[in-house]
């Protein structure tokens, strides 16, 4: 079983719910090397001034903040530690929110909350108020010698945590976009058509349909070489052309009849919602 990345109490009113705190995702992916030509080696980076050429160990170097081209502030690592916040096996939830009060643009890891030694009770009550308010948890705590802001939610029976970015973390938009699309008008029969194409694109959600093809495929071909076997390679696709005008009304009743087809063709034919093209990133 996996080990709790951080334990510690919930802490609501006067009320303290032992928990313990698991990684909800792990992402997936192929790691890479930087080796010689023929393999043999893998290769390091050193510490080298780029004046100079001279090599330095860790142990000679200083942290040090740029404030001006070539300029840094440097910052002794003792006066960093009296800074860092006090730690601490507390999280504590500050208020209640909506769900719907926090924008997902917030939102950055999720973990999942379990109960601790003891806790299945408390744990559980908590987890049932939650659910009947419809409510949301709005919290904080302090994991490796940082401060987080969370929100709690429920899923299911069980708790889920989500770290959240600051509001100074986050850019705002674009006010220039803003004022510029409110100048541009969409006629009611483009919005009404615009309404059916995503009534017939709306479908139950089914998150094991969604592969990470290219991940996938990369697998495949470090196991193939790993056994020295050898993959065939599948025909490039073409990128597919998107001419510079688009009469918007058209490209909608062609989207709604190829919804429309793919329908009476049955499920086994509906295309996959992830695009198989490789064309190049915009």
């Amino acid at each position: 079983m996996a080990r709790p990345i951080w334990t510690g109490s919930i802490t609501f009113g006067l009320v303290s719910i032992p928990i313990e705190m698991y990684m909800a995702v792990h992402e997936r992916t192929v790691h890479f090397h930087m080796v010689t030509k023929d393999g043999g080696c893998r290769l390091r980076r050193k510490l080298v001034c780029p004046d100079t050429g001279k090599e330095y160990d860790f142990n000679q170097t200083a942290k040090g903040v740029e404030v001006g081209p070539g300029d840094y502030a440097l910052v002794d690592q003792r006066e960093i530690d009296r800074l860092k916040p006090e730690k601490g096996r507390s999280m504590e939830i500050v208020q209640f929110i909506e769900p719907h009060a926090i924008d997902p643009v917030f939102f950055d890891r999720v973990y999942y909350l379990r109960p601790g030694k003891d806790a299945a009770k408390p744990y559980r009550l908590l987890v049932a108020a939650m659910s009947e308010s419809g409510k949301c948890a709005l919290g904080r705590f302090v994991m490796r010698e940082r401060q987080y802001m969370v929100l709690i939610r429920t899923l299911e029976d069980e708790l889920v945590l989500h770290t959240l970015h600051y509001s100074d973390e986050v850019d705002p938009m674009d006010e220039g976009v803003a004022a510029s699309m409110s100048k541009v008008k969409v006629s009611a029969a483009e919005q009404r058509m615009a309404g059916e194409l995503i009534k017939s694109m709306t479908r139950p959600l089914h998150m094991e349909e969604f592969k990470d093809e290219f991940r996938e495929q990369l697998q495949a071909l470090v196991d193939a070489k790993t056994h020295g076997k050898q993959l065939a390679h599948a025909p490039e696709q073409k990128e597919r052309s998107i001419k510079g005008t688009v009469n918007l009304m058209e490209a909608l009743r062609k989207s709604l009849a190829a919804g429309s087809s793919a329908k009476s063709a049955g499920p086994h034919h509906v295309r996959h919602p992830v695009s198989k093209a490789r064309g190049k990133a915009r």
